[in-house]
């Protein structure tokens, strides 16, 4: 399935970019910011949650006294008994989709990955046992920009398979939740889980994929519709080597593409295999070979991304990126922000600053927090202190308590405070 790198147990790809900000009113009479490095915060576990205590501290004898009262969910504890979903997801065209396609439960805004559908389109779970779903934005997203200690502008983290906690979902759990597939490019039905009880009938029914008119690339390669049978069989071979036998998974993807040369998953997964092993040139010529199959396959271009991230090759990036967004214009705000991210280092500050604005615009959940940095220090190049300074403030709204970040965009902030004082002190009269 199209998982990407920074997605999968292969071996994690790891971005930094080892630069240097160099403010540009250093000359003004504030002081000058330092350069803002990205943190590295990790998140920090919860405590756990006192137990439940008896009524007027008395202990836990296994008796209770007359007269005791006890809370409901004391005396009588919800039974937790698993909740199975099962379905099929279709394009709009009748056909399932050529390759696998993510199912999410969606509470209250929130997503969460529950699975995968097979080559058939139908998938089979039980709701929170998501032991091989990546949970962060990379699902969707590939590019992972979170905080990174080694990059001013976050990187990407390390792949990782198998996040998922394994929680037990009670029928309480999914009020305000619905199930969706995910595919960029496409709008999914929805299906409604409040009410659902653990004996329903498992079966959702079919959720239909409906391509989006504005979105010429897709994350789904129709070239893999026409593969001959025994190249499908190859390709599947290679899906169920790829976890534990990557090796074994690349020879049967060369024995899909020796019969189908047009196959570019193929191809993008020989990709896959080589860039998780750091073997860069053949990486990049099995992703070449993907788009020369299928020009408008969004995969490939998001990988390369990664590659010329790493390498910092910032003019490969900025064509790269405007090419992903122009196949798909919606889906993408982490591609937004690397085409930003090209462009600032590029000096191209106007290009720099729309593409970081459409990261922000797209980025919902505010899961690029670092965004709103760079924006802000692109308005810095740009001279316009008031609305970086707006910018840095968002910045730090997201912050987690604690975070190293936190003072160094503090001090950058008060600097430009102290610059935008001093120009309207000098422009009174």
């Amino acid at each position: 399935m199209n998982r990407f790198v920074s997605a999968r147990s292969l071996s994690g790809v790891a971005l930094s970019l080892a630069m240097a900000l160099t403010p540009v009113f250093a000359q003004e009479s504030a002081p000058s910011p330092s350069p803002s490095p990205g943190g590295g915060g990790g998140a920090t576990a919860p405590s756990p949650s006192p137990g439940p205590t008896t009524p007027g501290g008395r202990g836990t004898s296994p008796m209770p006294r007359p007269g005791d009262q006890f809370p409901q969910d004391t005396r009588f504890p919800e039974i937790q008994r698993p909740i199975f979903l099962s379905g099929k997801v279709m394009l709009n065209d009748g056909n399932p989709p050529p390759e696998p396609v993510l199912i999410e439960r969606v509470c209250n805004g929130q997503p969460r990955g529950e699975g995968y559908t097979d080559s058939k389109g139908r998938f089979s779970f039980q709701l929170g046992q998501n032991q091989t779903v990546l949970q962060d934005a990379s699902v969707a997203g590939g590019i992972d920009p979170t905080f990174d200690r080694q990059s001013p502008f976050g990187g990407s983290r390390s792949g990782g398979m198998g996040t998922g906690r394994g929680d037990q979902i009670s029928e309480r759990d999914l009020i305000g939740c619905e199930i969706r597939a995910v595919l960029p490019g496409f709008r999914s039905d929805l299906v409604n889980l409040s009410g659902r009880r653990a004996f329903d009938n498992p079966d959702v029914g079919t959720i239909v994929l409906h391509r989006l008119a504005n979105v010429e690339g897709l994350t789904i390669s129709f070239t893999a519709m026409n593969a001959p049978k025994d190249a499908k069989k190859a390709f599947e071979r290679g899906h169920k080597d790829l976890m534990k036998k990557p090796d074994k998974a690349l020879a049967e993807y060369q024995k899909a593409v020796q019969i189908y040369p047009q196959y570019s998953s193929a191809w993008f997964e020989m990709g896959l295999v080589h860039q998780s092993q750091n073997r860069i040139p053949e990486a990049r010529e099995a992703y070449a070979k993907a788009l020369e199959a299928d020009p408008k396959f969004i995969n490939p271009y998001r990988q390369l991304a990664l590659i010329e991230l790493q390498e910092q090759q910032w003019q490969a990036l900025a064509d790269t990126t405007d090419r992903l967004v122009k196949l798909n214009p919606v889906d993408y705000a982490d591609a937004y922000f690397y085409n930003s991210i090209a462009n600032y280092y590029l000096k191209r500050y106007d290009a720099a600053e729309r593409s970081a604005r459409e990261t922000v615009k797209l980025d919902t959940l505010s899961r690029i927090p670092k965004a709103n940095q760079l924006l802000g220090e692109i308005l810095i190049e740009k001279g316009d202190y008031s609305a970086a300074a707006d910018s840095l403030k968002a910045y730090l709204k997201f912050l987690p308590a604690g975070h190293e970040d936190t003072a160094n965009t503090t001090k950058r902030l008060r600097a430009l405070e102290q610059v935008l004082g001093a120009r309207e002190q000098a422009a009174t009269p």
